[in-house]
């Protein structure tokens, strides 16, 4: 009786302490990375230099105020032509210019509110059928991948877990996936978690199929 009571407590002390301890570490090398940023500043300028110690965190305020400053220049029309004369700069640089108009394609669909990725969870047959899992509506099949797709088909991101930033791409019918009553949010802690953190029951739990 002891012995399950002591390994009840530690299981509810770790439950605890290791949520504490990843947030700390995920902040940490955050801070970290972001702290690189003091590099863009004169020696003289550092906090070292000023105060005579490192203060950390200085450099994730300054990569703040760096994407603030950008953000509110470019929502300006001398700011809007800054960047497609940068744009059209790098469409000059070889292997730069492809590079960095896939990752500016993605960007723009992921973060844009007027975007559709990741708007809806699904869920699909994967990676067969009888099994099945989570999934998110990209879009729908573009280009010549079109032309060879006989009906309606959609595209969609299956994420691993527990890491969610990997995951496969495919495209499937529209019938065979079916839209969740479920936030995007709840279906990435759902995933995340590996099904422990399941969402709430909603009161009209109905399940419809995509036509």
């Amino acid at each position: 009786m002891r012995g399950q009571l002591i390994k009840r407590y530690f299981v509810t002390g770790l439950l605890i302490w290791v949520p504490l301890a990843i947030t700390a570490w995920v902040l940490s090398l955050i801070a970290g990375i972001a702290d690189q940023s003091l590099r863009l500043l004169p020696e003289s300028m550092h906090p070292h230099s000023i105060l005579g110690f490192d203060l950390p965190g200085t450099g994730v305020l300054l990569t703040l105020l760096i994407i603030m400053t950008t953000g509110v220049l470019a929502a300006n029309f001398i700011g809007q032509r800054l960047v497609g004369w940068w744009e059209k700069l790098l469409a000059r640089i070889p292997v730069v210019n492809s590079i960095y108009n896939s990752v500016k394609q993605v960007s723009d669909t992921l973060f844009s509110s007027s975007g559709n990725a990741f708007r809806k969870a699904l869920l699909v047959q994967y990676p067969r059928a009888g099994s099945w899992t989570i999934a998110f509506l990209t879009g729908t099949p573009g280009g010549d991948v079109a032309n060879h797709l006989a009906g309606d088909y959609v595209s969609i991101y299956v994420p691993t877990t527990p890491n969610p930033t990997s995951g496969f791409f495919l495209m499937m019918p529209r019938s065979e996936v079916i839209e969740l009553d479920m936030n995007v949010d709840e279906a990435l802690k759902y995933i995340i978690s590996m099904g422990v953190v399941a969402p709430p029951a909603r009161s009209n739990p109905s399940h419809n199929q995509q036509s």
